[in-house]
């Protein structure tokens, strides 16, 4: 493309001039024009800055046909046992969807075969961490974007270690989809759904944290005995079926798909190696899906419904510092919708600040919506003041505030002892963790009909549900599940195991929080 470039540091009157040189193609044959774009019927016109005007092009080429309607945005996390193949299928489904290129790929199985740990050159793809990368697992979770026919993708890839789960929790809250990944390769399946593993407990905590929406990809049938084992496809999923049944999903609706990470068996094109693979069927009340590959299944998900009517809400999953930049917060928006301009109040940091520009996967965006996993530049804001844990709503309309207590609805699931008042797990909810304390146990109810059984009962054991008011022991911003349902959900731990999950039905906020705010201009 033949580019002229017009003198970048001109006065605005000499660019002015230079546009009303250009003549009537200016004047009469405006087909797009944006902030930074302006495109006529010969000429494109890039304003990066459109206070000043410093730079401006044009080329003699004839007009580009306009850009087709944007896909729909798709949050899923990878979860499973660790070691089940999860980074590794992840980096091979981006790559062979493009999301990453072969010099790129090339110089990772480079480093990895100089470490001894040549079959990890897809997970590093998404293990960019020197101690991931030296341990062989994952340990924060990553993102990253591909693109399927249908969708738009942001992949969540959490880690499987128990020592982690904190991250996997994190991970899980920002996701609309579950990408539940069980290894078939001999003893690992055992590992992953007995009491200890963790494929049953990532996936009771994707149902708790609202990831209504699983897939089951089974890994490794290269290392079954025989290779591709339909005898041991079908004992996977049998077990995995029967236990997604009882924490909550219809097992009508998860496809199963067995496939192979390494070597990329049925993930972009059917395979010939598992001729006794009829494919994965789904009935859904919006209609029936099926077909034979993992692409084709991440094509089905149903897209999740936005809500974009109500006040934001948008929990931080970290804070960055970026040189020349600033302060950069990202999470996901749950509700509402975020621009440049907007002023912002993050609770319980009880800081107010304006957001300078957006950012979603390295690309500027102007209006940023519920679903997608934004990166923030705010004004004057210390790295240190904020942290993951922290909502940002918008400071004119209801704004978001730590609260003082608030009232649950819990079910116990497993825990070895009787829990009484003051019993102090730790709360996960959105992206913060928070030890909360029992206060008052209110109501016993029963699990089925949720009718009350016994009022301000003695103690609970694994299998009660009952009515608790919670005080946090940190400041802690959540919502009544009612008004905000990703803020209301959560799951409580202890010995290192999800000993309760539940909803919020009433919040008590602490109304000094909105005096106390620091304001930075």
């Amino acid at each position: 493309m033949h580019i002229k470039k017009y003198n970048t540091r001109r006065s605005q009157q000499a660019t002015n001039a230079k546009l009303s040189q250009l003549g009537p193609p200016w004047r009469r044959g405006i087909v797009q024009i944006n902030p930074f774009v302006v495109v006529t019927s010969g000429d494109t016109f890039l304003l990066p800055h459109i206070k000043t005007h410093q730079k401006l092009y044009r080329h003699d080429q004839p007009l580009k046909p306009a850009m087709p309607a944007e896909k729909t945005h798709v949050n899923m996390v990878v979860i499973g046992h660790v070691d089940s193949g999860k980074s590794t299928t992840t980096g091979h489904l981006v790559y062979k969807c493009g999301g990453i290129d072969q010099r790129r790929l090339e110089k990772f199985e480079k480093a990895a075969a100089q470490m001894g740990k040549s079959s990890f050159k897809f997970a590093w793809v998404l293990d960019k961490l020197k101690a991931e990368r030296e341990r062989g697992i994952t340990i924060d979770i990553s993102l990253l974007k591909f693109n399927t026919q249908k969708y738009s993708m942001t992949i969540i890839d959490a880690p499987g270690h128990r020592d982690f789960i904190k991250n996997m929790i994190t991970g899980t809250s920002q996701a609309d989809v579950a990408l539940l990944v069980v290894s078939a390769a001999k003893g690992e399946y055992e590992a992953g759904v007995s009491r200890s593993g963790q494929t049953r407990e990532h996936a009771l905590l994707a149902y708790t944290l609202g990831v209504k929406q699983i897939i089951v990809c089974v890994n490794k049938m290269d290392l079954t005995e025989p290779p591709y084992s339909q005898k041991r496809f079908d004992e996977v999923v049998r077990g995995v079926s029967g236990f997604l049944k009882k924490i909550g999903y219809d097992s009508a609706t998860v496809p199963f798909v067995p496939i192979s990470g390494w070597t990329g068996e049925n993930m972009i094109t059917a395979t010939q190696k598992m001729p006794w693979f009829q494919g994965w069927k789904t009935r859904r009340r919006e209609g029936n899906t099926s077909g034979r590959t993992l692409l084709e299944v991440l094509d089905s998900v149903q897209p999740p419904v936005r809500t974009i009517n109500k006040p934001l809400r948008l929990p931080l999953q970290d804070v960055y510092k970026i040189g020349g930049v600033g302060t950069v917060p990202v999470g996901k928006i749950e509700t509402g919708v975020l621009k440049p301009g907007m002023t912002l109040m993050f609770s319980p940091a009880k800081l107010t600040a304006e957001v300078k520009s957006i950012e979603m996967h390295h690309q500027g965006l102007e209006t940023a919506l519920p679903g997608h996993n934004v990166g923030f530049n705010i004004k004057n804001v210390s790295v240190k003041n904020l942290r993951r844990g922290d909502v940002a709503g918008n400071a004119q309309q209801d704004p978001p505030s730590d609260v003082s207590s608030f009232e649950a609805q819990v079910i116990i699931l497993n825990h070895p002892g009787k829990l009484k008042t003051g019993y102090s797990p730790v709360l996960d909810c959105h992206t913060a963790h928070v030890t909360c304390r029992f206060a008052e146990l209110k109501e016993k109810l029963d699990r089925r009909t949720g009718k009350k059984l016994e009022d301000h009962p003695q103690m609970l054991r694994s299998g009660d549900a009952a009515t608790v008011k919670m005080v946090p022991i940190k400041p802690m911003c959540v919502e009544s599940f009612f008004t905000y349902p990703p803020l209301g959900r959560f799951a409580a731990r202890d010995l290192k195991q999800t000993v309760a999950v539940g909803v919020i039905k009433s919040v008590e906020k602490d109304h000094g929080s909105k005096f106390r705010a620091q304001v930075c201009k």
